[in-house]
């Protein structure tokens, strides 16, 4: 299981948006979209958890491309220290 840093979304982008853009790839096991703790808005990224394979695949097919009109960055999340 692999858990995929995707930045620079949209603010409105929702988890089903998520689930569906990553969906393409294989199983998408859980999104978590960050929002501000005070405001409660979107901070414009999130994190996605998937097997490693389809997570490799996706990070590929989807850093720099171009998402609800925003270039999404998407890598690999740095493993908890």
């Amino acid at each position: 299981m692999k858990s995929i840093y995707v930045g620079n979304l949209p603010y409105s982008t929702t988890n089903e948006e998520m689930m569906t853009l990553f969906g393409k790839f294989g199983t998408v096991h859980s999104v978590k979209l960050i929002n501000d703790r005070e405001t409660g808005r979107a901070k414009g990224f999130g994190f996605v958890e998937m097997e490693d394979e389809s997570a490799l695949e996706a990070i590929s097919a989807l850093d720099n491309t171009e998402f609800m009109g925003r270039k999404l960055r998407v890598n690999e999340a740095n493993a908890k220290k």
